[in-house]
């Protein structure tokens, strides 16, 4: 934790992090009024959204709805679903690419090839084919987006675990009858945990953006539930007119990202034990 808290930029990145997470969690708090809320004031005489001001900080949408506080309710959405179809696309990645790297022979073959299949679908046209399948919610679109983030997790365990196995302490704990579980769990994980956490860390900032995409794409999170990406989406015929309705979401989604990114490469430099002594 020292060595990281030495590095300007994941100070930084900590920081952001902190008030978009703290923002999400004391919403009902921290926002000054209901997100769904629309006000007769909030437009102008001729129906138009009202610019930044005294009593709406970040001005009104299209509805007359306070946009700092659906953007405090949509850093909800774009957490949520980052955390859970990250965490279920770190997971489903990181036990493929064990297995396949242990167990060799037809699992291998098996799982490495259905990887590949996998990757050879661009990322985000799979994610709209899945999305359109499915009707849209919050929870739909976390499992879409963990379907097609996996198959990177699973590369880059896949390989490591393959170098692994063939070290001569992992083969010599066989030769000594160890079983199964203990080398896995007692030697080949803790040494894959590094890779994992950057991995999951920089996996974050990617999850935010194609959840963003979709939303905006009008196949993600479905209004009144906001997301950085609807809000955009809603709002995108006021772009000329109304500026400060896409600007502000959209550099929300990319100060998360950016934040992430940041963070997953001080961790990278920080656990990667061939890094040390390099800024």
């Amino acid at each position: 934790m020292e060595r990281l808290l030495r590095r300007k930029l994941a100070i930084i990145a900590l920081v952001v992090i902190t008030i978009i997470v703290g923002a999400a969690l004391f919403a009902p708090l921290v926002a000054p009024f209901d997100p769904s809320e629309q006000f007769f004031e909030g437009l102008t005489l001729e129906g138009a959204p009202l610019p930044p001001g005294e009593r709406f900080w970040l001005g009104t949408d299209l509805l007359g709805r306070d946009v700092l506080s659906r953007l405090i309710y949509g850093a909800q959405t774009s957490l949520i679903i980052g955390l859970v179809a990250n965490g279920i696309a770190v997971a489903v990645g990181a036990l493929v690419g064990i297995l396949a790297g242990f167990f060799r022979g037809w699992v291998e073959t098996v799982l490495m090839r259905f990887t590949d299949l996998m990757m050879a679908f661009p990322a985000l046209l799979l994610a709209i084919t899945l999305a359109a399948l499915f009707r849209p919610s919050l929870w739909i679109v976390a499992m879409v987006i963990a379907m097609v983030n996996w198959v990177q997790m699973a590369r880059v365990v896949y390989t490591e675990t393959r170098s692994l196995s063939e070290r001569e302490f992992i083969v010599a704990e066989r030769a000594m009858g160890a079983g199964l579980g203990r080398v896995l769990f007692r030697h080949i994980l803790p040494h894959l945990l590094s890779s994992i956490v950057v991995f999951g860390t920089l996996g974050i900032s990617t999850t935010v953006l194609l959840e963003a995409t979709l939303s905006y794409l009008g196949i993600g999170v479905q209004p009144p539930t906001p997301s950085w990406g609807n809000i955009i989406y809603e709002n995108q015929t006021y772009f000329t007119s109304a500026p400060w309705l896409v600007f502000f979401p959209g550099v929300a989604i990319i100060a998360l990202a950016l934040a992430f990114n940041l963070l997953g490469d001080a961790l990278r430099e920080v656990l990667d034990p061939t890094q040390k002594g390099r800024h």
